[in-house]
């Protein structure tokens, strides 16, 4: 946590103290051997892979998630039992580039049982917009790892997550294709859904507290302009905030997104700046607190078509 005073005074004219979500989390016991009762043991590093996880593994796995609800998953440091239980399991989950320590903790201890869901789909490079704090701290990796914010993307690792599950236990094969084909259904569904809702906007610009959207800007035509990198502790400089306040302003956005991990308060000061409201764009990098995957993605979408403008 950081006050910048002074400096952000002369950016927006306010006082702004720029906080974050952060700490470490932990959630459940370590799982087992690879195997537990007949059951195929899954550790998975964050909540959208959870998510998957559980859907396609069904009864026929165990489910561990590493990071606790509500914690910032950047920020996850692992316990020497997460850690024991890594080196145990039969697969782990999870986004190379989002976690530091969890890929280091699958380079050390599971190499051969990781399943990166980055390596799966096409990536999008880094975006230019904040991409480095004013410390100069750059992200981990050479592309934006938030892949799971493109049903699509998450529809091409839920079939290829059936596939090697299915390969590992044959005996139950069937079960974790077709739980995959369903899941990819309720994927293609939410696709159409976004496609249709955000098709006809009168704005396509989307400022957010960090640059976590690209993915689905990228597959549903609409401009990200965040007002930090893809590090969500990153603090913005004034000249960045007052980059992103000429811009909105520009383009007449009407509605500055902040996220549910982070703090509003960047999002709140630059709204006043600019006369728009703000409202909650969630990077579903959390378990919500009612729903899941999929019902926290439709909420994105309500809020984004009443932020543009979608008829």
């Amino acid at each position: 946590m950081h006050v910048r005073t002074a400096r952000l005074l002369t950016a927006l004219t306010a006082v702004l103290t720029v906080t974050t979500a952060c700490g470490s989390g932990q959630a459940g016991p370590a799982p087992g051997t690879g195997a537990q009762g007949g059951r195929t043991d899954i550790t998975a590093a964050m909540y959208p892979l959870q998510w998957l996880a559980e859907r396609i593994g069904g009864p026929d796995t165990a489910v561990t998630a590493l990071t606790k609800p509500g914690v910032e998953p950047h920020d996850l440091e692992l316990s020497p039992v997460q850690i024991a239980g890594i080196e145990r399991t039969g697969l782990v989950v999870y986004v190379k580039g989002v976690q530091p320590a969890v890929d280091e903790a699958v380079e050390q201890h599971a190499a051969d049982r990781g399943f990166d869901a980055a390596a799966l789909v096409k990536t999008l490079p880094l975006s230019d917009d904040g991409e480095e704090d004013e410390e100069g701290h750059a992200h981990d990796t050479s592309y934006d790892p938030h892949v799971w914010l493109d049903p699509t993307r998450m529809a091409t690792i839920a079939t290829k997550l059936g596939d090697r599950l299915a390969e590992a236990d044959p005996a139950h094969a069937k079960g974790y294709r077709d739980r995959a084909a369903a899941t990819v259904a309720d994927l293609t569904t939410l696709d159409g859904e976004m496609s249709r809702g955000l098709s006809t906007c009168s704005s396509r610009a989307i400022v957010t507290s960090h640059a976590a959207f690209g993915y689905l800007a990228d597959r549903y035509k609409l401009r990200q302009i965040g007002i930090t990198g893809l590090d969500p502790e990153a603090e913005p400089s004034p000249a960045r905030l007052a980059e992103v306040a000429n811009v909105a302003k520009q383009e007449k956005v009407t509605t500055i997104f902040s996220e549910t991990l982070v703090s509003p308060k960047v999002a709140e000061v630059l709204s006043r700046e600019i006369g728009a409201r703000t409202a909650v764009l969630d990077p579903v990098e959390s378990q919500p607190a009612n729903g899941d995957y999929l019902s926290a993605m439709r909420q994105n979408l309500s809020a984004l078509k009443t932020a543009l403008g979608c008829s």
